[in-house]
């Protein structure tokens, strides 16, 4: 339908404020829609036969694929739902994060230190629900076919006093833990590392298949989130993540660092 009325997967991820890959894996099928999405597309590509549009919705509506974050209704945006459709999606997931400890990784106290932490905190009961939401989403990490999930983590991110002493330590000791899944590769940078290492704000690179190259890019800041997907973003993010597990600790000496750390609060 796309195609017939020369729209292009630009024009698609325009209407939906979406990212280009929840449009292409929507048409592959690798992905659901949800029905006010779908309405959004058809209105697009000008379909209004109306029994083509309702065969679609009762396609929608009976999509097993419908994510649990739905349930959570306007506290999750809809750039943040894409980025949770993706994730779970997700063969490979690898992340670099100089300030905060990833949040696949965090554990509960953690999480709402950081959120109560926010110079524009919600309210307590929001709050609640964006620290469940985020605990929700290690099940990527726990189920049977697991996403391979790889974080280089700067050392002042470990070393930051989020929370009281014993929920950072609590934090650090979770790192140790959830290294020793199989499908989690651990490594810390050193401060030793310099400022190359620093000057390389936080990103998560997103693979559908075994290829190197990430489907996505996801990067955020304080008032938006990003997804880069043109190939020459992404070849460069990919150069840069390869470059920083190179010059990073071993998964070995990482575990060591962080219990060091843990020792010393």
């Amino acid at each position: 339908m796309r195609e017939a009325v020369k729209k292009s997967t630009d024009d698609a991820a325009d209407a939906l404020k979406c990212s280009r890959a929840k449009i292409s894996r929507i048409e592959t099928g690798a992905s659901g829609i949800r029905r006010l999405d779908l309405g959004v597309l058809l209105d697009l590509y000008g379909i209004s036969n109306q029994q083509t549009r309702d065969s679609l919705e009762e396609l929608a509506r009976e999509s097993k694929k419908r994510g649990w974050w739905h349930d959570y209704g306007d506290t999750i945006p809809p750039i943040y739902a894409d980025y949770l459709d993706l994730e779970r999606d997700a063969r490979y997931i690898r992340t670099w994060q100089p300030v905060v400890v990833p949040g696949l990784l965090q554990t509960e106290d953690y999480a709402r230190a950081l959120l109560e932490a926010n110079p524009a905190a919600v309210r307590p009961e929001r709050i609640d629900q964006l620290v469940k939401i985020r605990m929700e989403r290690k099940e990527v990490l726990r189920a049977d076919n697991p996403a391979r999930f790889w974080a280089i983590i700067w050392e002042p991110a470990l070393r930051c006093p989020v929370g009281s002493s014993e929920v950072l330590r609590a934090q650090l000791d979770h790192l140790v833990q959830a290294a020793q899944q199989p499908s989690v590769t651990l490594q810390v940078m050193p401060l030793s590392g310099g400022a190359t290492a620093g000057a390389c704000g936080g990103f998560v690179m997103i693979g559908f298949t075994d290829s190197a190259l990430p489907g996505a890019v996801f990067v955020e800041n304080l008032t938006s989130s990003h997804y880069l997907e043109e190939p020459a973003e992404l070849d460069g993010y990919s150069l840069v993540f390869d470059y920083l597990r190179s010059s990073a600790l071993d998964p070995a000496q990482s575990l060591d660092m962080i219990a060091a750390i843990a020792a010393e609060v």
